[in-house]
């Protein structure tokens, strides 16, 4: 199983956003959000600016009921994908944000 392969590479030196990253993608997948959340959140303390995490990070609390934690990972990404030039990143985030709006009202 590809998860098992990645979380084995946690903690060691290729461990970094782009490892958790992917975990967060699998576990997704197969639907645990929590601990998606957890291993987007590590990324996005390894790494702050990067959007993609930001980006998942949102979906996974949109998916987990969690509007309100959404829309501020939403805010947030946003402002650092725009602060690094990611202007396509923020503009996504910026559809689901809008989308959210309209669906929680």
């Amino acid at each position: 199983m590809m998860l098992d392969a990645l979380l084995k590479l946690v903690d060691t030196p290729r461990d970094g956003a782009l490892l958790r990253f992917g975990i967060a993608n699998e576990l997704v997948r197969q639907q645990r959000l929590d601990e998606a959340e957890a291993q987007l959140r590590q990324a996005l303390v390894m790494q702050p600016d990067y959007s993609a995490a930001w980006k998942l990070l949102g979906k996974v609390l949109v998916a987990a009921a969690r509007p309100d934690a959404a829309r501020l990972v939403y805010q947030d990404g946003i402002a650092v994908a725009e602060l690094k030039g990611d202007l396509q990143a923020a503009k996504e985030m910026g559809v689901f944000l809008r989308r959210l709006d309209k669906a929680v009202g």
